[in-house]
Parts: structure tokens; C-alpha cells; sequence
């Protein structure tokens, strides 16, 4: 676990660096490929994996992999089933258009009867060398009855698609609906303008920096296992391992060390980590797996890929009436821990911050054969953002409105919140007009057309383009989000903060300092701190959906309340003096009307002597609280992004990239940045580059960062981020979720701008990503 150092994170609402990198970027991290097992060397486990997108499994012969040298095991189906393994819980479940809950399929950790996918894994073999388990899995030989795949939606709907599950009619696994049909036909028949469009969201990769990883150990006294892996939530994560083991959740561990970046991706249970297990306790001996890059793109589930169709419903002022969005998601062969999450529980995002009052919404889950689709960063809120951002867009183009205004014509007014919504959500707070405005200015807004003419005086193409985004964070606005918190000083002083909300990257452990700092007045190189270890914290939601500053948040302060109350009344023993007499702050305990006056650590040392306590008061200094929020916060920001269009090179550069963002109150106003700056160069990277591609019979032809084009340094802009918090009243310190609020609005405002620019030039309709290739195109087939 990460350890204290001597910096001093100051408090809530300081813009320090954080703790964690001292250790990090000296190479001092702990990932789960660092971890020496103590009983002997891990044997190192390689999957076979299938070559095929659809196949039967007629035979698999695996004897002349178990001769190669240095292999210990090699296991398939056949052994599996001895073990009576269950299939993969699902997270989320849906039902069927009839009423009937979705078809879950067997999602086994290899493969049975068929393949669904490339990449699915058939069988693996477990060597003392890695070198020796890829050598020997070669050996395996697998035969095949390959059958015709299916991996568009549109074509795995048809009535001549081939069915991925015999059960399944149509390759439909669920259809969710949200709204009111009849009030969008209502106020669709009343609208002067009904505006519609056909839109595409790419299929695209996490690609954290640390592929994923796992390491299982078994130990055959006490029948307990031990899994080490990058995850986002351990407890989670350790009762779904359980379950498919069939055995009491107490016989598992899980640890989750630093974490590369996860993205929602690492949120999603693997085979893998099923399998290094169950090779522990075969072979009792520890066993590791760590998947390599060209192996992660035919192997980590993936995310996005909708179509969608929208229509917004306008009156003659251009006022929002009504919107209908229809959307097929394609969830994969299979369906991911959270796969049935992304494509339907953010809905409510499509309302905007804007006064719609009718929606009808319907999406619909599509099997194909291609990988299980999982969260990725902002987990349908990006999604619902494009859809409502660039209708609206269309909409200002058809009606010859300017889009900064038509979008102030439909914003919710402050006065108005809290602001119950036709679709789903309550919003707390916000002043959406005061940001949109703010973002205008800042990006010159009025005096685009300027920098338009000049840039075409120098024969390239400029665009502007916008997009207001709002989203839920915490949770579901439909159930509370709860979260662990604990904090136990020692007999020194100083302080052990435990926390149920793990960390891949964000700077939590510095957030953390700076809480305690603030509510505790605890300096920083007192504390340590402790989490993604099932065996030390005793419970934990995790770490996903921009919750863990407002739940463990709220934790934290439930826990230092009890801290308090205990220390006051061991301050006023101490001091002499009655409880109502004793203030706490800055971290001390004063008695009113003398100088007398102890430090919280003074309070701790003297929790542990029994003879300086009140009578019949327990020793120690110590509390944990797991709260139960019901109240989720909107996050909310405008972008403004610029684009150059090169027409001879189909090259599009960012030239300006505002944000202004809501978030409340900032823990770390610099940290929030960061994560604002990574989020939006995420959603960059969608629109610019980024996209699995499949080829007609289920090949990935994107297996590669030569294929698959992730953003580079020199496709990111400065991005200017500027701040109109509103603080939230649903959460004791006013935060709302910051982490993916960068990618909810970037993939529409970078779609906006590009599609500006090309639309000076006739081209009426373009989809993501915005290749050099695929600009050029568009533009020579309009003719410019």
C-alpha cells in the first residue's frame, strides 16, 4: 500500500502536487506484475485463444503442449468442467421488450461448444517461464467448425443474420425504455420543425498505460486464495469471484496494488482472473498473468459502438419540445459485469441542461460476435451528450439560428433548481447561463467569422464548434451509493485513514491528506493511507462513475464527526473544564476563557492510557462510517473547441479548446484540472482517431497502436479550464464528480467544430473518427 512521505498536502481547496508522485515517477510504484510472491516463483499462465469470431469446437488435443519443457499444466474445457465453475454474474440486468428478464449467456472462463468472439479463450497453459507457456501454447491444437459471424448491428438484427445464441431471435438481448411515447408524439405534432439524424458513436479501446494483470495464490491450510490484480473495486470484485467459485466470499482476498489507469475497463471481471486462481490451487504454487498489448485488443472488453436515431421537436422560436432517441448498442458475444450499465443508465443526460418536455427513448442491446462492451470513461453520459449536443446543432443550422443562441433560448434557469427534469434526473444547482456565457467570451465567440475569413485567405478550412454538458455522478438517481470509511490513530499520534474507494491514477491519496488536514487538522506526514485491500478495509463500493470525492467523501466526515466528539470529551477531562466549554479547530481543542489548549494528536496519545481517560471510556481513538448517499450531483460544463481543417491533407488540428466546468467545490483545483485536461484529450482521441475496426468475418484489424490511433501530444491543444463551481448541498463538503466530465462534453464539442468546418465546404453528414483519410474523402466527394 502506498506509504506516507514528508509533503504536506494542505487543505481542502489547495492547489497541491500530489503525494503519490514522488514514489511514481521514481519508478517506486507497486503494480501487480512488481509484487515477489513469498512462496517460490509464479508460474506464468498464456491463453489460447481463438482465431475464429464463430466457430463450433470440434476437438481439442492438448498433449503436445503438456511435453513441451517447463510446462506445469495445461487445462480446457474438459478439466473446467470438473470444477463446476458458474457463469459470470451480471451487475446490471434488463428485460425484453415481452416483459422477461434478458437472456444472461454463459460466460465461462474458457470457452464451451463455441467460440463467439476472436479471441476467446479455449484453453491455457501454465509454464515456469513465459517464454515456455507461449511456446508450448502453440502446440495446442484446436479444430474447428467455423460458422458465418455477424458483427454489425444493423446486420444482427436482420431477419438472415446468423444467431449468436439459438434463445435469441433477432440478436436482441434487451430493449429499455425511458420517457413518454405519447407526450413525444404530442409535442412533435405541434412543433413547427422536427429535426432528425442517423448518429454513430465508434467502438473504441481503454488502453490503460498498465495492461491488465492478475497473480493468484492459494494456500492449502487455510483454503483461503489471494488474488492480486489493477481493479477498480476489490470487494466487488471479490464477491463475484466467490460466487463463481461457489465458495464463502471469506475464503478470498483481494488486493488491488497502484493501478495504470483502468477507465471503467478494469471495473469488468475477466477470465483471466478466474483463471490464475483456479491454476493456483492445481498447482499450489502462485501463478501470474499479464496481458500484453497486441493481446489486450482481442481480449479487454471494449466500449461505445451505438447507432442511434434522434428527432428534436422545436417550435417556431426554436424552443425544445421534445426529444426521441431510438439506439442499438452492441453488447458483444457476451455481456460484461457492467456491459447492460453504459447504454441505459445514464439516460437521463439526454435531457441536457435545457427545458425539454417530452422524451421518448428506447435502446436496444444487439449480440454480435466481437468483445463483451464495457464502461469507458463516462460510461453513457458522452454518448447521451452527443446525441442532445449535435441535434441541436443540426437543428441551429436548419433554422439559421446561432447555436450559442438557440442553446440560451432552452437553458434551465438558476431560479429554477432544483430542477426536476422529463427524463429521470433532478438537478441540485447549477447557473448554466452564466456558464455558457463565460465559455463564449473566453473563446471570442463573436469574432469567429474573422478568424474564419483569415484562415480561408490562407486556404484552410476553420470551425468552430460547442457542446453543454451535464451528467450524474455518485450513482444511479434511482437507489442510494453507499461507501467505507475508517480512521484509527495510533499511540504515537498519528493517523491510519482506510478507505473503501480504491485509486487508479486520480490522486486520491493526496484528496485524502487534504481532508484530513482540513477536518482533523492533521498534517499530511502523519497519515497513512490504506485501501484495495480486502483484508484491511473492511467494505468498499470502489472507484468508478466520478463518485469517490462525494461518497467516501461523505464517509470520511461521518467518521471524523465521531473522531471529534470522542476527542472533545477526552479534551475536556484532560483540561479540566466542562464539554460545553471545549471548541475544536485548526486541529486543536481549546477551553473557552483560558489558554489552556491540546492537539488532536496530544488527544490520540493520551486516547491509549487508560488513566487519563473519563470513566468507563474505552482507549483508543479510532471510527469507520459507511454512509448511504440518496442524492446524486450534476456536473456540468461548457466546451468551445476550435479546429484548421487542411483540405489538401484532410489533417484537422485543434487550435483552441475551452472549458468552463461546475463542480462544485474543488478538493485540489489542480488535481480537478488534470482530470478535466485527460478526460477531454480522451474524448479527442475518439473523434481524431480512435476505433476498433472488425472486418466482415470478426478479424480486428485495429490490433495495434500502428492501427489503432490513440492521440499524441501534438493533437492536444492547450486546454484552457476555467472554473464556475457551484457548491452542491447533497454532500457534506458540496463536491460533484470531476473525473469524466473532460470526455462527456469533448466527444460532441470536437464533433461540432469538425463538422463546422466541413460543412462550409457542403459536407452535410460525417462520423467519427476524424482521419486525414476519412476528411479528405468527405471532402472530395462534396466536390471541394
Amino acid at each position: 500500500m502506498p506509504v506516507s512521505s514528508s509533503v504536506d498536502a494542505g487543505g481542502i481547496g489547495a492547489s497541491v502536487s500530489r503525494r503519490e508522485d514522488l514514489r511514481l515517477v521514481r519508478g517506486l510504484g507497486r503494480y501487480t506484475d512488481d509484487i515477489a510472491v513469498e512462496h517460490g516463483p509464479a508460474a506464468h499462465l498464456v491463453a489460447v485463444r481463438s482465431p475464429y469470431a464463430f466457430a463450433r469446437i470440434l476437438s481439442i488435443d492438448l498433449s503436445g503442449a503438456r511435453g513441451m519443457p517447463g510446462v506445469i499444466a495445461v487445462l480446457g474445457s474438459e478439466e473446467m468442467a470438473a470444477e463446476n465453475f458458474r457463469p459470470f454474474p451480471l451487475r446490471v440486468m434488463r428485460k425484453k421488450a415481452n416483459g422477461e428478464p434478458n437472456f444472461s449467456p454463459p460466460y465461462m472462463p474458457l470457452a464451451v461448444g463455441h467460440v463467439r468472439h476472436v479471441g476467446d479463450i479455449v484453453a491455457v497453459v501454465v509454464a515456469e517461464t513465459l517464454d515456455q507457456a507461449k511456446d508450448a501454447a502453440e502446440q495446442v491444437d484446436v479444430t474447428y467448425d467455423a460458422l458465418q459471424p455477424v458483427v454489425e448491428m444493423t446486420q444482427a438484427v436482420s431477419k438472415d443474420a446468423p444467431l449468436i445464441w439459438p434463445t435469441e431471435p433477432d440478436n436482441i438481448c434487451f430493449e429499455h425504455r425511458v420517457g413518454d411515447g405519447d407526450a413525444w408524439q404530442e409535442a412533435a405534432a405541434r412543433a413547427a420543425h422536427v429535426i432528425s439524424d442517423r448518429m454513430v458513436i465508434s467502438r473504441v479501446s481503454a488502453n490503460p498505460l498498465e495492461p491488465r494483470t492478475a497473480l493468484g495464490e492459494y494456500d492449502p491450510e487455510t483454503g483461503r486464495f489471494t488474488l492480486h490484480a489493477g481493479l477498480q473495486s476489490p470487494h466487488a470484485m471479490r464477491r463475484e469471484i466467490a460466487h463463481i467459485f461457489g465458495l464463502p466470499v471469506e475464503q478470498f482476498r483481494v488486493v488491488g496494488p497502484d493501478v495504470g489507469g483502468a477507465f471503467g475497463m478494469k471495473a469488468s471481471l475477466h477470465p483471466e482472473i478466474i483463471l490464475v486462481l483456479w491454476a493456483a490451487r492445481l498447482l499450489q504454487r502462485p501463478v501470474r498473468h499479464v496481458c500484453e498489448r497486441s493481446e489486450a485488443f482481442l481480449s479487454d472488453h471494449q466500449s461505445r459502438d451505438h447507432v442511434t436515431d434522434v428527432s428534436l421537436a422545436l417550435d417556431e422560436d426554436g424552443r425544445f419540445l421534445g426529444l426521441k432517441v431510438t439506439t442499438l448498442a452492441n453488447i458483444g458475444a457476451y455481456i460484461a459485469s457492467n456491459g447492460l450499465h453504459s447504454p441505459t443508465n445514464n439516460l437521463g443526460g439526454l435531457a441536457g441542461v435545457y427545458t425539454i418536455g417530452a422524451f421518448d427513448v428506447v435502446v436496444r442491446g444487439v449480440f454480435t460476435n466481437t468483445l463483451p462492451t464495457c464502461p469507458y470513461r463516462g460510461a453513457g453520459r458522452p454518448e447521451a451528450t452527443f446525441y442532445i449536443e449535435q441535434i441541436i446543432d443540426k437543428a441551429a443550422y436548419e433554422l439559421g439560428v446561432d447555436r450559442v443562441e438557440i442553446r440560451r433560448r432552452n437553458l434551465v434557469p438558476p431560479e429554477a433548481m432544483p430542477y426536476r427534469t422529463a427524463l429521470l434526473y433532478t438537478y441540485d444547482s447549477g447557473n448554466f447561463p452564466a456558464i455558457l456565457k463565460k465559455c463564449a467570451d473566453a473563446a471570442d465567440w463573436n469574432g469567429f467569422e474573422h478568424r474564419r475569413q483569415a484562415s480561408e485567405a490562407e486556404g484552410s478550412i476553420r470551425g468552430i464548434g460547442i457542446a453543454y454538458a451535464i451528467e450524474i455522478a455518485g450513482g444511479p438517481a434511482d437507489k442510494p451509493f453507499e461507501e467505507y470509511a475508517k480512521i484509527e490513530f495510533t499511540a504515537d499520534g498519528g493517523a491510519i485513514v482506510y478507505a473503501g474507494s480504491h485509486s487508479q491514477g486520480q490522486g486520491h491519496e493526496t484528496n485524502y491528506l487534504q481532508m484530513a488536514q482540513t477536518l482533523l487538522g492533521t498534517p499530511a506526514d502523519a497519515v497513512q493511507i490504506v485501501y484495495g485491500d480486502t483484508d484491511k478495509v473492511t467494505s468498499g463500493r470502489g472507484t468508478f462513475g466520478s463518485r469517490t470525492m462525494m461518497a467516501y467523501g461523505a464517509a470520511f466526515s461521518g467518521a471524523t464527526g465521531t473522531i471529534l466528539a470522542k476527542a472533545r470529551s477526552i479534551a475536556a477531562h484532560l483540561m479540566e473544564t466542562d464539554l460545553d466549554a471545549v471548541e475544536f479547530r485548526d486541529g486543536r481543542f481549546f477551553a473557552r476563557d483560558s489558554n489552556r489548549n491540546l492537539s488532536l494528536s496530544d488527544i490520540a496519545i493520551a486516547s491509549f492510557d487508560p488513566d487519563r481517560l473519563p470513566p468507563a471510556m474505552e482507549p483508543g481513538l479510532e471510527a469507520e462510517a459507511s454512509v448511504s448517499l440518496d442524492k446524486a450531483t450534476f456536473p456540468n460544463g461548457c466546451h468551445i473547441c476550435e479546429v484548421v481543417v487542411d483540405p489538401q491533407t484532410g489533417s484537422v488540428e485543434i487550435v483552441s479548446y475551452i472549458v468552463v466546468d461546475d463542480v462544485g467545490v474543488q478538493i485540489n483545483p489542480m488535481l480537478v484540472n488534470g482530470q478535466i485536461v485527460g478526460g477531454v484529450v480522451q474524448g479527442i482521441g475518439q473523434i481524431m482517431s480512435e476505433q476498433i475496426v472488425y472486418s466482415e468475418d470478426g478479424q480486428v484489424l485495429t490490433g495495434s497502436f500502428m492501427d489503432y490511433g490513440m492521440p499524441r501530444a501534438d493533437d492536444v491543444p492547450t486546454i484552457n479550464v476555467l472554473s464556475h463551481g457551484v457548491p452542491t448541498t447533497t454532500n457534506p463538503l458540496g463536491v460533484k464528480g470531476a473525473g469524466e466530465a473532460g470526455t462527456v462534453g469533448a466527444l460532441a464539442a470536437v464533433s461540432s467544430a469538425i463538422k463546422d468546418a466541413l460543412r462550409s465546404r457542403g459536407v452535410d453528414t460525417f462520423e467519427m473518427p476524424a482521419t486525414p483519410m476519412r476528411v479528405w474523402n468527405a471532402l472530395n466527394a462534396a466536390g471541394t
